[in-house]
């Protein structure tokens, strides 16, 4: 009986094979030799278990190729959101201004002027960049910008009210995603919480009880992820501050998600608009830049210049500064803003949430058309809904168009799944026995992509 291991061939033998004498420009000859090894390997662990093989010195030059290809690739890479979920927190949320994502890829490859003051030749601040921005768009006397909005609690807590306590509603003390809890928050910044009230109602009266000369804050915090219904109430912001100013309290907003130009108009109510709470009288209000704002991940802090001042001198502000990338990013996107309705119509989070039912069903009706060419392949196009994502307008759907599709020998799920491990990466939605597509968050220059995707997957 002839031994199978003798067929094996020398690592020398599969690394003159094309496939590999081709990579060198790509990997490096450790990485080559290593992965030719394990191909090699891995044919003999098979035949050891009986197995018969048949061993082909190109195969296994191929299969250590695609080895090496693997990984080298970046884990993380472009994926297709149709889920219709604009903000998706997965996804990455916001998908910047073309002048947004070109401001940070300038400022990535070369030297910008960050703290530089080139009429000077002074240093200066990195948050010059943005302010000026920031304060026009918020109406703030002046304004700072940190890496997340869990950075700007965190910051601005500490800068003012370290030591001392701030009183929040028992119906605010949210948690958001990745067990990240207002009162943690606190703790971490030193501030002491007071809870006043219920979950379902606090009275201004339960405020003004709480107070003692220990109190530095009245604090209100945006309930973005859910809602809280029936009996309830809660106290305007106007209320906190007039008690603010009656105890010389200071009254922090934390408004979450950004929300800089008002929704209302197109069928998305309830989040706050954040030059609305500086009018008000907020001292302080934090948000989100990478939410509703449609910016880069980022904590905006806006509010009086004095506190402003403070909060940056604190020695943490160092730690949660921003990077170059993102500060040109930010600033790219605020520029938008000088024009509102410019804004709502480029910058992507803004267009996708205002995009109208009657465009949707257009471009879904071209598409299925597309799709139901593809053999084996069934698409249907009807109304739905989506949500806006992201912890912001937990409780408002959105209604859209969703394109259902069905393929001959596979199930919904392993449909996802191929389209999901495809490329490029396309995540859907599974309902009903369907893979439904949302075209809402479809770029339209990816609907070629797309449709390969799904030719691909059904193959």
């Amino acid at each position: 009986m002839s031994n199978p291991f003798r067929d094996l061939p020398s690592v020398t033998k599969v690394l003159a094979a094309p496939a590999l004498t081709g990579a060198r420009e790509r990997h490096s000859p450790d990485a080559i030799t290593a992965a030719a090894r394990a191909a090699i390997d891995a044919i003999r662990t098979r035949l050891a278990s009986g197995e018969v093989v048949a061993v082909d010195v190109d195969a296994l030059a191929a299969e250590a190729l695609a080895a090496l290809d693997a990984q080298a690739a970046p884990v993380m890479r472009p994926v297709i959101n149709a889920t219709g979920v604009v903000l998706h927190t997965n996804l990455g949320r916001s998908p910047l201004h073309e002048d947004a994502a070109r401001a940070a890829y300038e400022a990535a490859r070369g030297y910008l002027n960050l703290e530089l003051d080139l009429t000077t030749g002074k240093r200066a601040s990195r948050q010059e960049n943005v302010r000026a921005g920031l304060k026009a768009v918020t109406g703030g006397e002046s304004a700072t910008a940190v890496n997340n909005c869990a950075a700007a609690t965190v910051i601005a807590l500490r800068a003012v009210a370290a030591g001392k306590e701030v009183i929040v509603s028992r119906g605010q003390l949210v948690e958001i995603g990745g067990s990240f809890r207002i009162p943690d928050v606190m703790a971490v910044s030193g501030a002491a919480l007071r809870e006043v009230g219920t979950t379902n109602i606090t009275r201004l009266s339960d405020y003004e009880r709480a107070i003692t000369p220990n109190t530095a804050a009245l604090m209100r915090v945006h309930c973005s992820n859910y809602r809280v219904r029936g009996y309830t109430r809660a106290v305007e912001l106007s209320e906190l501050v007039e008690l603010g100013r009656k105890h010389n309290l200071l009254v922090i907003d934390d408004a979450g998600s950004g929300q800089l130009i008002d929704l209302t108009p197109f069928g998305l109510p309830g989040e706050p608009l954040i030059s609305a709470s500086v009018a008000t009288g907020a001292d302080l209000v934090l948000f989100s830049g990478d939410k509703l704002l449609g910016g880069p991940q980022c904590g905006i802090i806006a509010g009086r210049a004095a506190l402003i001042e403070r909060i940056e001198r604190d020695p943490l502000m160092r730690a949660f500064r921003l990077d170059k990338m993102t500060l040109a990013a930010l600033e790219a996107t605020l520029l938008l803003y000088r024009d509102p309705a410019k804004a709502v119509r480029e910058i992507p989070t803004l267009r996708m949430l205002t995009t109208t039912l009657a465009e949707l069903k257009r471009r879904s009706d071209a598409f299925a058309a597309w799709v139901r060419a593809i053999p084996g392949v069934t698409a249907g196009v009807w109304e739905d809904e989506s949500f806006v994502g992201g912890g912001s307008l937990p409780d408002v759907s959105v209604p859209t168009m969703v394109l259902g599709l069905s393929a001959e020998g596979l199930s919904e799920a392993e449909l996802a799944a191929r389209l999901r491990v495809g490329t490029p990466a396309v995540v859907t939605r599974v309902q009903d026995g369907r893979v439904l597509l949302d075209l809402r968050c479809v770029f339209e220059r990816q609907e070629a992509e797309l449709l390969g995707a799904i030719t691909q997957a059904v193959l």
